[in-house]
């Protein structure tokens, strides 16, 4: 069976490197290097490596979004009248410039996208669903999904 080659060859250091990564990005060289049974130097040349080989794409703070007011999700159903390659771009490249969409899933279903949306209310939500989300190219429909718990997200 052929390999993947976008596929990155990792060894258990590096597994456990970025496990505890996961779960704590601020943590220190010195830290980290002794969680994962290394020294400082041999640690800072594997994350490197792992960030070099596009593995670890960036770090970022997690936020509160009941602390900020952004704790209404609601996720969109969308069906785009066109599905042809250059439809889809457009439509990608416009749904990245709306900052209230997360996540956008192009999904194999009965409909073609998937959109987490989060706003302060279901007022918010249904001003960019009708501005902006249901003016997005190619867009023929859409129905909206509204969580009412969150149970697990990363």
């Amino acid at each position: 069976m052929p390999k993947n080659r976008n596929v990155v060859e990792m060894d258990s250091l590096d597994r456990k490197i970025l496990e505890v990564l996961r779960s704590d990005g601020r943590i220190s060289m010195t830290d980290l290097a002794a969680r994962v049974g290394l020294s400082k130097t041999p640690c800072q040349v594997r994350l490197k490596r792992l960030i070099a080989s596009g593995v670890i794409t960036g770090f970022r703070a997690v936020l509160d979004s009941a602390r900020l007011g952004l704790d209404h999700v609601a996720f969109a159903e969308v069906k785009l009248s066109d599905t042809r390659e250059a439809a889809l771009e457009e439509f990608n490249a416009a749904v990245r410039r709306i900052p209230e969409v997360e996540e956008c899933h192009m999904i194999a279903a009965g409909f073609d996208y998937l959109l987490k949306v989060r706003t302060a209310d279901i007022r918010k939500y249904r001003a960019v669903l009708g501005e902006r989300i249901s003016s997005l190219p190619h867009v023929a429909s859409t129905s909206t999904f509204v969580a009412m718990e969150t149970v697990k997200e990363r």
